[in-house]
């Protein structure tokens, strides 16, 4: 594995991808029962923007850069905003926390946080930027295995963020194959799958494999900063969300139109739909 968080923090699909799982457990948390946070593809859980690898691409730049001092920020976007002027006391934007460390610092002291990491450096440094915080556990292995080795959870609430780098050719059937074994074991489990627009060959064949994983629903949010037949480019990013929480489609109708003018390139834009509608 050659891939590295690092040199994509921060730019505009860690934006939307973040921004939305902030969402997620804001409304989660709205009910005292406790939850359990699952983390498959998790890396290292913080990220410094002026390091060698984020500068080698300034990707961020084009991502949270955007957002940083902007003064009509929306109040949806108050749980990620806090989190990041929390991580840079001084006004200056350079550390960016990846998903595990907006979980930690958004859940609660009942919820847990679960994070696995494949790549051994990477893990190493997930344990260590983690420590200290008794809710979480840092498992180092397979991402493809959480589903069915961490569920169902105690907590009988459970939100999963599946995240792979997308570097081999069947990253999105086996993301398709975790959401299915994820709701075959438990089936009320929240679980936000995150994807690159990029191949629309590829991507209508794993709408076809989403929509047959047998989620009670699933909702399809992307977000765009190019058009999406502009050829070798990363387009934008999506969202498949099994089971969302009630409110969620709500409060992104109102964020996309948003986020989508900030962070727009060539032509910004955002879709949203149901490929499996609740029954």
């Amino acid at each position: 594995m050659n891939y590295r968080h690092a040199f994509h923090a921060g730019n505009h699909a860690d934006v939307f991808k973040h921004l939305t799982l902030t969402r997620l457990i804001a409304l989660m948390s709205r009910k005292e029962q406790p939850f359990a946070y699952l983390d498959t593809h998790a890396g290292i859980g913080l990220y410094d923007l002026q390091g060698d690898q984020a500068n080698r691409t300034g990707e961020y730049l084009e991502g949270i850069a955007r957002l940083w001092d902007q003064d009509d920020l929306p109040p949806l976007t108050a749980d990620y905003m806090k989190v990041l002027h929390e991580m840079n006391p001084d006004g200056q934007l350079r550390y960016y926390p990846g998903s595990p460390e907006l979980a930690r610092r958004l859940t609660r002291s009942q919820d847990r946080v679960l994070l696995n990491e494949k790549h051994p450096e990477d893990g190493v440094l997930l344990k260590d930027n983690m420590k200290g915080d008794r809710r979480v556990a840092v498992h180092l292995g397979e991402g493809w295995h959480v589903p069915r080795a961490l569920l169902p959870v105690a907590e009988k609430r459970a939100l999963m963020l599946i995240d792979p780098p997308f570097e081999q050719l069947d990253e999105m059937q086996r993301c398709a194959a975790s959401l299915k074994e994820a709701v075959g074991r438990m089936r009320q489990t929240v679980a936000a799958i995150w994807y690159p627009v990029k191949d629309q060959r590829m991507l209508r064949r794993f709408y076809q494999d989403l929509a047959g994983t047998g989620a009670p629903k699933l909702l399809r949010v992307e977000l765009l900063v190019h058009p999406l037949a502009t050829p070798n480019s990363l387009n934008g990013s999506g969202l498949a969300i099994a089971n969302p929480p009630w409110g969620l489609e709500e409060e992104l109708r109102e964020l996309l139109p948003w986020l989508s003018k900030k962070l727009g390139q060539t032509q910004g834009g955002w879709q949203m739909d149901w490929l499996i509608a609740e029954s």
